[in-house]
């Protein structure tokens, strides 16, 4: 048996390396959370959640339940390597050792997902506009030796034709670099619609990221494949994950 709908990243990865994202089908949880919801801060019932992450893990082919993460939209990368259990806050982890799921939620943010060319180590990040404008894709590589020596897989995220945003999210991407510009369209009275896609390949390129593959889904329009928060308020999480045999 295996779930439904999971999204598998089109790179070149080691074959020792496994990756996938889910999508919102083959879970348990009703109404606003159907069906495969994995968040459990969201107000869907928490035993539908649990039910929701067993099916994950018994039916995707994880050696063990995901480190799941308490996300805050900050920058604080978890290492997994001698993590012990307990949810800590963190939007990222990391881990050399076999056998441990790096795991992020998202529900329009963007979820990143990181191996090195050797299959020797992986990463998970959640990218939301303020972490990824705050560095949390170059604070996830700087657990790496060498940022050549990575790929990088870019998962499902809210799509440059419905991220529309203030001023102030342009102004402070540019204030890291003027060249985020390009990331950004006018729509009149102040708003922008923004490529959270194009913003997080840039600051991978400027960190000597060159090996990136994924970004090619909206989550907003993609309604019957992904929970949005954008469209929808009140919704469920998917769950993007990577770990090593």
């Amino acid at each position: 048996m295996s779930l439904p709908g999971l999204i598998y990243p089109d790179w070149p990865a080691p074959a020792n390396v496994k990756a996938l994202c889910t999508s919102r089908c083959g879970g348990v949880s009703q109404g606003v959370f159907a069906s495969l919801n994995l968040g459990t801060h969201v107000g869907d019932e928490l035993a539908a959640v649990r039910q929701n992450r067993l099916l994950l893990t018994e039916h995707a082919g994880l050696p063990v339940e995901p480190a799941w993460l308490n996300q805050v939209h900050g920058t604080d990368v978890l290492v997994l390597d001698d993590w012990q259990g307990g949810v800590m806050d963190a939007d990222a982890s990391v881990t050399k050792a076999a056998g441990k799921v790096c795991v992020v939620m998202t529900a329009d943010c963007l979820p990143v997902l990181f191996c090195d060319n050797k299959g020797q180590q992986v990463a998970a990040a959640h990218a939301g506009w303020r972490g990824l404008c705050d560095g949390v894709i170059e604070q996830t590589l700087k657990l790496f030796q060498n940022p050549h020596d990575v790929m990088v897989w870019l998962g499902p995220a809210i799509g440059p034709a419905a991220f529309e945003v203030g001023a102030e999210v342009r102004a402070a991407f540019m204030a890291h670099n003027a060249g985020a510009n390009r990331a950004f369209v006018p729509t009149g009275q102040g708003k922008y619609l923004a490529d959270i896609y194009l913003l997080a390949r840039q600051r991978l390129i400027a960190a000597g990221v060159t090996q990136i593959y994924g970004g090619n889904y909206c989550t907003v329009s993609q309604s019957q494949q992904f929970f949005s928060y954008r469209r929808d308020g009140q919704t469920g999480r998917m769950a993007s994950l990577i770990w090593l045999l």
